[in-house]
């Protein structure tokens, strides 16, 4: 514990979780949890985010300090389902005495289960623990795990800020009223993007696409489509060179124009596929973190998320 309590994110840079008397201090553990938390909470909340701007989840590790100060928030809002595997450990290390609610606020979600190693087990120590137990069965079941990327669908991220409004509601009713009314903003403004996701994919010719990392199986079930991962459900689980070369028999096959990258991890597998096969590159955003460029632009769950469905309907046609 004394060694995790230590440890420094791998890129060093620093996060700004600070606690303002007089607010609901709520610490957030990734980017769209802190924006919806921000936009929910309004004036009445203070709200910081774990992960710095620019830097991507799946490996970030927090310090003693974001530990110390988390412990003396009102609510703690993280995602779930094994995104963060830094959690279960986080939580211990927050204290007996700290008044910290904790919500995983994935909750209620209709998660889905992929298939392939996703190189950070997410968390997934029972899994692990089975694979040395039971032998060979085992190990064909650790190959299953929990896809954690539900917010990439509107319909899953408006379940997602329904549970931080109860959080809030929970931890401070005499502002009920506000919460509602700001969740309610919030939920229209989900449910008219899940409307034009909807409306607009169901137009298009095309159903496949193929993309860098394994986050768009929420999207994807939502909305008709079929994703191809380069990668698996970490952006750090490399690829095997016989799953480049199917995946570029894919693209061929089934005349895929486009091949989709992030801007938070490298680009350098997409574009040797786009290569390979012949064709051209496009974001698609798992809006998992804003760059700091995004940051600076005024870019939110929003915008990212039309760039997206403008981005799809380009490599669907």
């Amino acid at each position: 514990m004394l060694i995790f309590m230590v440890i420094l994110s791998g890129c060093g840079k620093k996060s700004n979780a600070e606690i303002v008397p007089g607010k609901v201090n709520v610490v957030t553990s990734f980017y769209p949890i802190y924006e919806f938390a921000k936009e929910i909470g309004g004036d009445e909340a203070n709200v910081t985010n774990l992960l710095p701007t620019g830097v991507e989840p799946h490996d970030w590790t927090p310090r003693s300090k974001e530990i110390l100060n988390t412990s003396k928030a009102q609510l703690f809002l993280y995602h779930g389902a094994g995104l963060e595997g830094w959690v279960p450990n986080f939580l211990k290390g927050l204290g007996s005495d700290a008044v910290v609610k904790p919500v995983e606020v994935s909750q209620g979600v209709s998660l889905i289960t992929a298939e392939g190693d996703d190189g950070h087990h997410h968390g997934e120590e029972e899994a692990e623990r089975d694979h040395h137990n039971e032998g060979s069965e085992a190990e064909a079941e650790s190959s299953h795990h929990i896809d954690p990327h539900t917010w990439v669908s509107p319909k899953s991220a408006k379940i997602i800020a329904e549970n931080i409004k109860n959080s809030f509601i929970e931890v401070d009713p005499d502002h009920q009223a506000d919460y509602e009314s700001r969740y309610a903003e919030l939920a229209k403004k989900l449910d008219d993007l899940d409307a034009k996701f909807s409306t607009e994919l169901a137009g298009t010719n095309k159903k496949e696409i193929v993309v860098s990392h394994q986050a768009f199986g929420y999207l994807c079930r939502d909305y008709g489509l079929t994703q191809h991962a380069i990668m698996g459900l970490s952006p750090d689980a490399e690829p095997r060179a016989q799953d480049i070369v199917a995946l570029s028999k894919t693209v061929k096959e089934e005349g895929i124009q486009y091949i989709f990258f992030e801007e938070l991890v490298s680009d350098r597998l997409a574009k040797t596929l786009a290569n390979e096969a012949g064709v051209k590159t496009l974001v698609l955003n798992p809006v998992e973190g804003l760059t700091k460029e995004q940051e600076k632009n005024g870019e939110n769950y929003f915008t990212l998320m039309e760039k997206n469905l403008q981005n799809l309907l380009l490599a669907l046609q």
